[in-house]
């Protein structure tokens, strides 16, 4: 059967879907950018993340004219209610640079998934083209700007090989018992990867759980600090046992304050999002190792992540602060509602 009765220029399911986490995760970054540039004071700093706030502000922008084109319901997302940038100080100015590397990798990998062949609407295609560029450009200049000032940590080094060589013997899978391989370079990368990451999101939580004025969102934020130690520590004792440096806690970057800056709803669903994405992250290393106590060890990741996530979305349900992102039509319920 021909499909040509299609109208390409609806926005697709998919389309509908990407454009939806864009716009409300978007509408977040420029209630936490902003508030970030309250308190900035280095200047290099500032103009990262000054770029990075007229790079959201932009997208959100984008994304709401297209909706509005289309008749299609705008998200409220996050708002000037969400965010008091009268707030004290909750990070040092070094933490921007960490967040924004964070963050802007959970963006960049949103972003190359809504690419092509995904995408098939021109303005939206392109839209999600442009961001992804320009996303890739602040990430080169947040690392820059983390080597200028002396913040940044780089993965670790090993020997370059001295021929080309092949894997002869199946107890290069080993990882518990037996004749256990050092870690190759894939591996030590992701290792680096979660680490870096989850630096950084430890301290988030660390500010978010000072913050917090609703007792289930604190002990969610608690709990998140709790599993992301213990990632930490988990990857970090992986690369000790090769003598493989790791990266500093990022912890000292919090302040004392407890004067909230966001909304209960936002800090739940900001670190709902990020942990989602933790779990992407997470099988893409486990599909690149060889070890087996490697893969066992980002399996437990991903069940830890997937357990955290689902209570956080409980939270946010009980609390009405859950929208629903686009849906196909439930058959069942026209049917079973029809006079």
């Amino acid at each position: 059967m021909s499909n040509n009765h299609h109208n390409t220029n609806r926005l697709t399911s998919a389309e509908m879907g990407k454009l939806w986490v864009a716009y409300t995760g978007n509408t977040m970054a420029t209630c936490v950018l902003s508030y970030y540039l309250q308190h900035v004071e280095d200047r290099d700093i500032k103009k990262v993340v000054a770029k990075a706030l007229k790079l959201s502000e932009k997208l959100v922008n984008n994304i709401r004219d297209i909706f509005m084109q289309e008749k299609f319901p705008v998200p409220i997302g996050f708002t000037s209610e969400d965010v008091n940038l009268g707030a004290p100080r909750l990070f040092a100015d070094e933490f921007y640079l960490h967040y924004l590397k964070y963050t802007s990798k959970a963006g960049m990998s949103i972003y190359a998934i809504a690419i092509p062949p995904i995408m098939t609407r021109k303005d939206t295609r392109n839209l999600f083209i442009e961001t992804f560029h320009e996303t890739e450009k602040l990430i080169n200049e947040v690392n820059d700007t983390l080597m200028k000032k002396g913040f940044y940590t780089p993965p670790p080094q090993i020997p370059i090989p001295e021929k080309v060589d092949f894997i002869s013997k199946q107890n290069y899978l080993n990882g518990f018992f037996g004749d256990i391989r050092s870690l190759h370079a894939l591996e030590i990368a992701h290792l680096y990867d979660d680490n870096e990451n989850n630096t950084a999101s430890k301290a988030l939580l660390i500010g978010f759980s000072q913050v917090a004025k609703n007792e289930k969102v604190k002990k969610f934020m608690l709990k998140g600090k709790e599993i992301t130690a213990n990632h930490i520590e988990a990857c970090s004792q992986m690369l000790n046992k090769e003598h493989l440096p790791t990266q500093p806690l990022l912890d000292d970057l919090v302040t004392t304050s407890n004067f909230a800056p966001f909304s209960d709803k936002l800090m739940l669903w900001h670190k709902i999002d990020m942990f989602s994405m933790k779990i992407r992250s997470y099988a893409n290393a486990a599909s690149l190792n060889g070890r087996r106590d490697l893969g066992v060890m980002h399996g437990r990741f991903m069940v830890d992540i997937g357990k955290y996530v689902q209570s956080g979305a409980n939270i946010m349900i009980d609390h009405g602060w859950m929208e629903q992102p686009p849906k196909a039509t439930n058959r069942k319920e026209l049917t079973d509602n029809k006079e």
